[in-house]
């Protein structure tokens, strides 16, 4: 297999590189929570994986096979099939390290002072 074979696989893992690190950096607890996580990458990538098996097997569209793996599950690259519990997994990550910002930069106002409305 050449480089370009891997090049969805590179793509996949250069995701989860710039957002794994969000959980030790906000000190996230999405890891430490697998069936919530596991559900909502389920009810994420679901509709869209049927989607793509039905647009495969009517031809609606195809991956080259010289930029992917060889290995398929229901005519789809197995990349294809990790696309869909990565990129939510990324998209809960990024969600929760901007959670976590917005709630840190929050300033309490101070005592005696209306808050603006």
């Amino acid at each position: 297999m050449s480089l370009p074979h891997w090049s969805y696989v590179a793509m996949l893992a250069f995701c989860l590189a710039g957002t794994l690190p969000l959980v030790a950096v906000f000190r996230l607890d999405v890891l430490r929570q697998p069936g919530r996580l596991l559900l909502t990458i389920l009810l994420a990538g679901t509709p869209f994986l049927v989607w793509d098996l039905y647009a495969t097997a009517s031809d609606h569209w195809t991956f080259d096979a010289a930029q992917t793996l060889p290995w398929r599950v229901a005519d789809l690259p197995l990349e294809e099939i990790g696309f869909f519990v990565v990129i939510p997994l990324v998209a809960v990550l990024t969600y929760e390290a901007v959670g976590a910002t917005a709630s840190r930069d929050r300033v309490p106002p101070r005592r005696g002072r209306k808050e603006p409305t």
